[in-house]
């Protein structure tokens, strides 16, 4: 089968033949319909991030994934072949280790992939694959900041910071929940006409003036990675007021004033990836009416064009907020 692999020792990155992967005991093949292309997986092609479990120097991209059951493993009894399913991004291991789909194990940049029955969750056949893909880790990585780590309530107030493939869902959950106000914070202008369109309440470029006129945040979630996002997110929060940072910058985070932090009850709390529940909980809200991500998918391209869509989503070409690759 076909399939984007990254040699890790040289980050090379290449689509190409490999064995079709044959199931073990409680996992499934999958026939992928689509899968997501991820700034997570930009990162990895250039060293900012590196698999901290992967056995081997060699896997296949794609922890977005989403398709149709085509074998069954043995010991598999609650699912059928054909049964539509994503898959979940991640999962902790015999040592209590995260370990990730796409980094740590093969993905789904392939026409094939191999997934454990107990990561699986059904999708309706109204939600197509394209959309059902980007569910974990798009979808799923803010929404778990906002539902768990944050504890956003109905009536609270909020600024995103960064509204690319998951802040842009951050703006969307928040209002689901009843955010009764959501601030969208970016310098593209794209990017913020877009996150107005999505249902943010504001939108500023981080050098407006008129920012200042929005303090007293309940929250702020900084999903662009940047330094300086930190301190404008903290100098925006009001008492007790939460700072999550999913972003990532790989730099030391630094409190501009320890009086005012402390006065104030600041709190600083880091955020990384979702549970197998989030995923869960997202397909129910499709399944409702309350969510859609038929605005989500910016374009979908070839599995062999996947160099292509990792280009475009580095350099922001087309302002995307998920290319989505199809086998």
């Amino acid at each position: 089968m076909k399939a984007g692999r990254i040699t890790v020792s040289t980050r090379k990155f290449e689509v190409k033949e490999i064995p079709t992967p044959t199931p073990s005991h409680g996992e499934v093949r999958i026939k992928v319909g689509a899968a997501g292309v991820c700034l997570s997986d930009v990162h990895f092609i250039d060293g900012t991030l590196s698999p901290g479990y992967l056995k081997g120097d060699e896997v296949t991209l794609g922890h977005e994934v989403a398709g149709t059951i085509e074998t069954l493993g043995e010991g598999v009894h609650t699912y059928k072949v054909g049964d539509r399913v994503l898959v979940v991004a991640g999962e902790r291991n015999e040592k209590n280790q995260i370990t990730t789909l796409g980094f740590d194990y093969d993905g789904g940049y392939a026409e094939y992939v191999i997934a454990k029955a107990g990561l699986l969750v059904k999708i309706p056949d109204s939600l197509p694959f394209e959309e059902a893909a980007i569910i974990p880790d798009a979808v799923s990585t803010p929404w778990a900041a906002i539902s768990s780590t944050a504890k956003m309530k109905s009536g609270e107030t909020a600024a995103v910071f960064g509204v690319g493939g998951l802040g842009i869902h951050a703006v969307q959950l928040l209002k689901i929940v009843g955010c009764s106000k959501v601030i969208a914070i970016d310098p593209r202008p794209e990017a913020r006409a877009k996150a107005l369109e999505i249902g943010a309440d504001f939108a500023f470029d981080p050098s407006d003036e008129e920012l200042k006129k929005h303090r007293g945040l309940n929250a702020a979630f900084d999903f662009a990675g940047v330094t300086p996002v930190r301190k404008q997110a903290l100098s925006m929060l009001g008492e007790q007021g939460r700072l999550v940072i999913v972003g990532i910058a790989n730099e030391p985070i630094t409190i501009p004033n320890d009086m005012a932090f402390t006065y104030m009850r600041t709190q600083i709390l880091g955020h990384y990836g979702s549970e197998p529940m989030h995923t869960k909980e997202l397909v129910e809200f499709v399944k409702q009416g309350k969510l859609s991500l038929s605005k989500s998918v910016s374009e979908v391209l070839p599995l062999d064009q996947a160099a292509l869509a990792l280009e475009k989503l580095e350099k922001k070409i087309g302002n995307p907020i998920r290319i989505v690759l199809r086998p």
